[in-house]
C-alpha cells in the first residue's frame, strides 16, 4: 500500500461553533478590504465601515474563543491541536481589540497601523477558520 495515507477524523466542530467561527473571518476580511478602500480613496466612510466590521468580528469572535476554551477541558489524547486552535483564536481576538483601538482614532490617524493590524487580524482569522474546519489530518495523526 505505497502512497496511501490513512485519515483519522477527530470530533468535528459543533454546528453552532462552526457558525460562530465564520463571522470573524468574514468581518475581519471585510475590515481589511474597507481599510484598503480607504487607503486608496480617502473617503472617511470606508474607515467607519472598517471600525464597525472590527467590532462585529470582536463580538462574534469572543463567542468562538469562549467555545474553544470550553472545548479544552475534556482531556483527550490529542489535545495539542485544540490548544493551538485556542491560542490562534485568542491571538486573533486580542489583535482585533488593538485594531479597534487604533481605528477609534481619526480616520487618517489610523493609517497605516490600522491597515497592518487589519491584515494581521484577517490572516489569523483565516488560520483559525482553516484549523477549525479541517478536523482531519493524514497519516493517522490528529
Amino acid at each position: 500500500m505505497s502512497g496511501l495515507t490513512e485519515t483519522v477524523a477527530v470530533r468535528p466542530l459543533h454546528p453552532i461553533h462552526a457558525m460562530l467561527l465564520a463571522f470573524p473571518l468574514a468581518l475581519f476580511v471585510g475590515a481589511l478590504l474597507s481599510d484598503i478602500a480607504y487607503a486608496r480613496s480617502y473617503h472617511v466612510q470606508w474607515a467607519n465601515f472598517a471600525s464597525w466590521l472590527i467590532v462585529g468580528g470582536l463580538v462574534m469572535g469572543a463567542f468562538a474563543v469562549l467555545w474553544a476554551l470550553v472545548e479544552l477541558f475534556p482531556h483527550t489524547p490529542h489535545r495539542g491541536r485544540a490548544v493551538i486552535y485556542f491560542v490562534v483564536l485568542l491571538a486573533m481576538w486580542v489583535l482585533g481589540f488593538f485594531n479597534a483601538l487604533v481605528h477609534a482614532r481619526d480616520a487618517w490617524g489610523a493609517m497605516p497601523q490600522g491597515l497592518y493590524l487589519s491584515a494581521a487580524t484577517a490572516l489569523l482569522a483565516a488560520i483559525a477558520a482553516w484549523m477549525g474546519y479541517s478536523r482531519t489530518l493524514p497519516g493517522g495523526v490528529t
